[in-house]
């Protein structure tokens, strides 16, 4: 049944169907009109594109093609698209007009041939109010419609009247029809963008300042990856300057979520942004290696910026009559003594050590303070070789000679040797004196060991893992300071980046113009994070850089997202029994889907019929629902693959092949992170939590106070937190399919009815 036919049927909105027909169709009268000029923008966008094309030997080939790229640009701002054109109106009010002005809300903008708007962009500020406005806080409307449609069809208009607050606001519990409508349609396999259906809170968080570092906390469900999205289409929008010369950048935890969300902003007419994951942001790597866990935990930890900036330092000779602060592992200080043609340079080793010290002092990365240093040393030996016998017309031959001296280059090699990010690194894991030394008062000797690997023959054979790019890019950073940076970065899964990982992903915005987006009770990986109270010094909202600057910074808070809307919340209360042991600190979420049953159980006394349940169970939901997850233990995909081949039944490991499709598709419970689904089934719970027990026999390794203690303490919230993400990626339906017992806080039978058990 149509769900506007339904509402209309169920007497909730009390109006005729010959009134209702008769707005219906002036309403789709002027949908009309606004697709007809929307084909008239394009239509002369593609005429001034042509000519441009046509003139291009007229002009400066520079600025013909920086022309035909912003037109292009252009055409693709008004190209067709699937998603409805406009979405709602609003009535504002004038003073002195009985009438009040209205705006249409759409995607983009729409104007007709004189240049008047036809559709107002959702992200101008006129279109605040179409979010924001409540009956306590009209924000100036008279009236607000949301419409409903199929495709260029309007079907039905929710209306509120805000000079009636008595009238009937709805009677859906404030949450507007055509959101509950958009909530039951079944997935696709991408995400769609919810611009219609942008909720107050996630409006606030959407166009919050460019220059803040916002952190959005949200439970499952609650829109954080769509508002993450939607802020980014708002900023280009809003900032189209600050991005002239710098994208937008959105960092996802995998290609298949990266996949999952490609559609969004293109549908909103944004092409200017870069879609990346870390190991594709570090593309010049190639991850080859893995770390065991606790080595993946220790390289996450934030104390390696201070390691890894030690061992760089550490090699250059020390710069003070007292020693250098850190190890050191360079030759000492020595006078500079070299003849050229044009005379001898002669310094002193303390003016050496006192123009070395200047130069580290300095807000530089430590390639170029080195240059700083070379250069300063030229100049003081040709001051000191003017005082001795020099004639001031010598001076730049003086200075060119003692530039090119093999002498002098072998000079500055010695104190202060170049270095390279991949020689850094590789020698952290492979010199153990360096290592020992750079890690003084940082780590314990336990932890040093762990750090400690076999070198390859040669670096560009190193067997890099994951977390090594994070120290490679510290590493670079601390010397080169060349990072690819961009105008602002949307970081999503954000709880599953160790500190260095954040520090990273800081590091390409210098500005610290971030949206992060993330749920703490979803953090499922080694080295997670666990506050972001935490995450945010990482992020670089402490009182110094990495060199221990101070610097000043801008704004940056944490916003909550609390209402879900994806998971019903018969399925979101069933999880949410996990969070007193998988996050007790986060807040739970609560859903305006207040209808639908409670998941289904399986259970499956012999274990080797286990996985032929999975497959009848999985082709059963597939009969009435869109799109399948099958979210099994990481161990168990494998197997379960196969018996969906030998049954006969397609099924897609989605990790494999990148991209979800209409269908079953099959992907572990840690994977399946941020995608949703129309139904799923969790396939043995218990074995989801033990596979956070993975860590090892990390007891006969700890120490006080050192990374590998949280390890232990941390493997079974690790795993209720998988558990938690698998039971919370459904829209319609969840089944657990199991032979083993459940987990006490699924099982207690005060919770679960007898009957619901098979």
């Amino acid at each position: 049944m149509n769900v506007w036919k339904a509402v209309v049927d169920s007497g909730q909105i009390e109006q005729s169907y010959e009134a209702e027909n008769a707005k219906l169709a002036a309403l789709q009268a002027y949908l009309d009109d606004a697709y007809a000029a929307l084909g008239a923008m394009r239509e002369r966008t593609e005429r001034v594109l042509a000519q441009a094309q046509a003139d291009a030997h007229l002009t400066d080939a520079y600025d013909s093609a920086l022309i035909q790229h912003r037109l292009s640009e252009r055409l693709a701002a008004v190209a067709e698209s699937k998603s409805p054109l406009t979405f709602g109106r609003i009535g504002e009010a004038i003073y002195g007009s009985a009438d009040p002005m209205t705006h249409y809300i759409g995607r983009r903008h729409v104007e007709d041939a004189n240049g008047d708007p036809v559709v107002i962009d959702w992200r101008a500020p006129v279109a605040a109010p179409f979010y924001r406005a409540t009956f306590a806080d009209p924000q100036g409307l008279d009236t607000r419609s949301r419409f409903a449609l199929e495709q260029r069809r309007i079907v039905g208009s929710f209306d509120e009247d805000f000079t009636d607050p008595d009238g009937e606001a709805g009677g859906s519990g404030g949450v507007p029809d055509p959101l509950l409508a958009e909530l039951e349609r079944g997935r696709t396999g991408a995400m769609r963008d919810i611009v219609a259906t942008i909720q107050a809170e996630q409006d606030a968080i959407i166009r919050a300042p460019f220059a803040d570092l916002v952190v959005v906390q949200g439970g499952p469900g609650t829109g954080k990856t769509a508002v993450g999205l939607h802020r980014a289409a708002y900023l280009l929008y809003a900032h189209r300057e600050a991005f002239a010369k710098r994208k937008l950048l959105v960092v996802g935890p995998n290609p298949v979520f990266l996949s999952y969300i490609a559609q969004v902003l293109p549908s909103l007419g944004e092409t200017a942004a870069v879609q990346r994951t870390i190991e594709t942001l570090m593309a010049k790597y190639r991850v080859r290696g893995e770390d065991s866990p606790i080595v993946r935990k220790l390289k996450g930890d934030a104390r390696m910026a201070g390691v890894i900036r030690n061992l760089i330092v550490g090699r250059i000779a020390s710069a003070s009559s007292e020693g250098n602060s850190v190890g050191n592992t360079a030759a000492a200080v020595a006078d500079l003594d070299l003849m050229t043609s044009f005379g001898q340079a002669l310094l002193p080793a303390q003016d050496v050590a006192a123009i070395l010290d200047d130069a580290l002092s300095r807000q530089l990365s430590l390639s170029a303070a080195r240059n700083v240093w070379r250069d300063q040393l030229i100049a003081a030996a040709w001051r000191s070789r003017l005082a001795r016998t020099a004639q001031p017309e010598q001076q730049f031959g003086f200075t060119d000679a003692l530039r090119a001296s093999d002498g002098f280059k072998n000079y500055l090699d010695r104190i202060w040797p170049n270095q390279t990010a991949p020689a850094v690194i590789r020698s952290l894991f492979t010199r153990n004196k360096e290592r020992a030394l750079a890690a003084q008062g940082l780590l314990t000797e336990n932890e040093q060991t762990h750090l400690a690997r076999k070198a390859s023959k040669r670096v560009s054979e190193e067997m890099w893992t994951r977390a090594d790019l994070a120290l490679l890019d510290e590493a670079n950073h601390l010397l080169t300071g060349d990072t690819v940076s961009f105008a602002h970065v949307v970081v999503d899964e954000a709880q599953d980046l160790s500190a260095m990982e954040l520090r990273l992903v800081a590091r390409r915005t210098p500005e610290r113009s971030l949206t992060v987006l993330g749920d703490l009770a979803q953090a499922t990986t080694v080295g997670a994070q666990h506050t972001w109270d935490e995450a945010m010094v990482a992020l670089g909202h402490s009182k110094s850089d990495a060199r221990g600057i101070e610097r000043n910074h801008q704004t940056g808070y944490i916003s909550p997202l609390l209402l879900g809307y994806r998971v019903p919340e018969t399925l979101l209360a069933f999880a949410n029994q996990l969070l007193p042991i998988a996050a007790p600190h986060v807040q739970q979420s609560r859903s305006v889907r207040t209808g639908g049953a409670g998941p289904s159980f399986v259970f499956v006394n012999d274990p080797e019929t286990l996985l032929a349940a999975v497959v009848a169970e999985a082709a059963r939901l597939h009969e009435d629902h869109g799109l399948v997850g099958v979210l099994a233990p990481a161990t168990m995909i494998n197997d379960v693959a196969e018996a969906f081949g030998a049954a006969g039944v397609s099924a897609l490991d989605i990790i494999k092949h990148g991209a979800i499709e209409q269908g079953i598709a099959l992907v572990s419970a840690e994977a399946a992170k941020g995608l949703e689904f129309d139904a799923v089934v969790v396939v043995e719970p218990a074995a989801i939590v033990n596979s956070g027990l993975r860590l090892g026999p990390l007891e006969q390794i700890s120490t006080p106070n050192s990374v590998t203690g949280a390890l232990g303490q941390h493997g079974e919230a690790q795993g209720y937190r998988i558990l938690f993400v698998a039971l919370t990626r459904a829209t319609q339906h969840v089944s657990l399919v199991h032979s083993e017992p459940l987990p006490i806080e699924l099982r207690a039978p005060e919770r679960i009815p007898a009957q619901e058990l098979v």
